[in-house]
């Protein structure tokens, strides 16, 4: 494929404005934005989590609260208990 001009990027735009409509279109990109953040601190607490694991590889069982993983500041609807497997004591 070539670069593409202003031509082809104006009948690309007026394609998704007549496929999706102008009103949908903020929702559509208010809902990939939220996708993107979700995406974004599960990433960052995989992580985290590893580098914690990695660095207490030796311990015994942890007592701590559930982790809830929220999808957007002040959005309790989509706010989610996460559920992790239990350890056992291995030796």
């Amino acid at each position: 494929m070539g670069q593409v001009g202003i031509w082809q990027a104006a009948i690309i735009v007026g394609l998704i404005v007549l496929l999706f409509g102008a009103k949908k279109l903020p929702e559509v990109a208010r809902s990939l934005g939220k996708s993107a953040r979700i995406l974004k601190s599960e990433a960052a607490a995989m992580k985290n989590e590893g580098a914690k694991d990695a660095s207490q590889a030796g311990t015994a069982e942890q007592t701590a609260a559930p982790r809830v993983i929220q999808a957007a500041p002040g959005d309790a609807a989509s706010a989610r208990p996460v559920e992790e497997p239990k350890r056992t004591a291995q030796g």
